[in-house]
């Protein structure tokens, strides 16, 4: 089957299921696997934000969205030349790719007939579901339920080294200028680690807030994990951040790799955020976070 995927998470997600083959459509911010950007056609692009504040990032987002622009734009003839039978794309944050919609009116302009699969997981339940989902469209459900189970696995002997301890509370920043809660799945892995999130909105989107009230909620940890960010710019930022917390340890977590895109390395993010809330209780991920002084 000729795959073609618009998102980050999904490109993940097909490599995962062994799929790589089948892809052959990409975005321009598919980089995991590093190669995937090189040896499949990039068919989405966009503004390349690296070199840009968080500050600078916001504004040009508010601006694009005031105007009516969007943020990503589709090679439609790239697309099409491409013959794809299945696209992979969301609904669910209009700032992480395209929405499903423009896709199809796209199709239906150049006459392409594939299907087009939304994922748009609110939960890590709905993350791994969304495995399942990709996996029964493809024809392959028992590989993406042994994935599946693998993950389960895993998060399973976290839950088990953990369980027993008591929570520290955590604070997961998602965007530094202005300041943003933790939304969607992002508090599930708080939980899944050992952790008692705080400021956060489970299972909804993130929202804007301020210093005062994140403070306010007296975190013993603080994680900046801000999305678009691997670990050196989540560390930079959150040199920042933790002046504005003296008394909780501060960490910076690679959040594009393990937090904030919905694929099967938010169990890397879990095991992760392990080894910060409970030291040696599960190994260590250098690499992955980082403890701010």
């Amino acid at each position: 089957m000729r795959l073609v995927s618009l998102l980050p998470s999904a490109t993940e997600i097909v490599y995962a299921l062994g799929l790589g083959d089948d892809l052959v459509g990409v975005t321009f911010e598919c980089d995991e696997p590093p190669s995937a950007r090189v040896d499949k056609t990039v068919v989405v692009g966009g503004r390349d934000t690296r070199g840009m504040a968080p500050g600078e990032i916001d504004a040009y987002v508010r601006g694009q969205f005031a105007a009516g622009a969007d943020l990503y734009t589709l090679h439609a003839g790239a697309l099409a030349a491409l013959d794809p039978q299945l696209i992979l794309t969301q609904d669910l944050c209009r700032v992480c790719a395209l929405p499903s919609g423009h896709v199809e009116d796209a199709l239906e302009h150049l006459g392409c007939r594939a299907d087009v699969l939304s994922l748009d997981p609110h939960s890590l339940d709905d993350v791994l579901g969304t495995i399942v989902a990709v996996g029964d469209r493809v024809g392959v459900p028992q590989r993406a339920a042994r994935l599946v189970a693998g993950l389960r696995a895993r998060l399973d002997a976290v839950a088990g080294a953990v369980g027993a301890r008591p929570r520290p509370r955590v604070l997961v920043v998602e965007w530094v200028d202005p300041p943003f809660t933790a939304g969607h799945w992002v508090p599930d892995l708080v939980r899944a680690a050992g952790g008692e999130p705080v400021a956060a909105s489970p299972g909804a989107r993130s929202v804007e807030t301020t210093w005062p009230r994140l403070a306010a909620a007296a975190p013993d940890v603080v994680v900046v994990s801000p999305c678009g960010f691997h670990l050196d710019g989540a560390a930079e930022q959150a040199r920042q951040v933790a002046l504005r917390f003296p008394g909780a340890q501060v960490w910076a977590i690679d959040a594009d790799g393990i937090v904030v895109r919905p694929g099967p390395r938010l169990v890397d993010g879990v095991e992760a955020l392990a080894s910060v809330l409970h030291p040696g209780t599960v190994p260590d991920r250098p690499g992955a976070v980082a403890r701010v002084a």
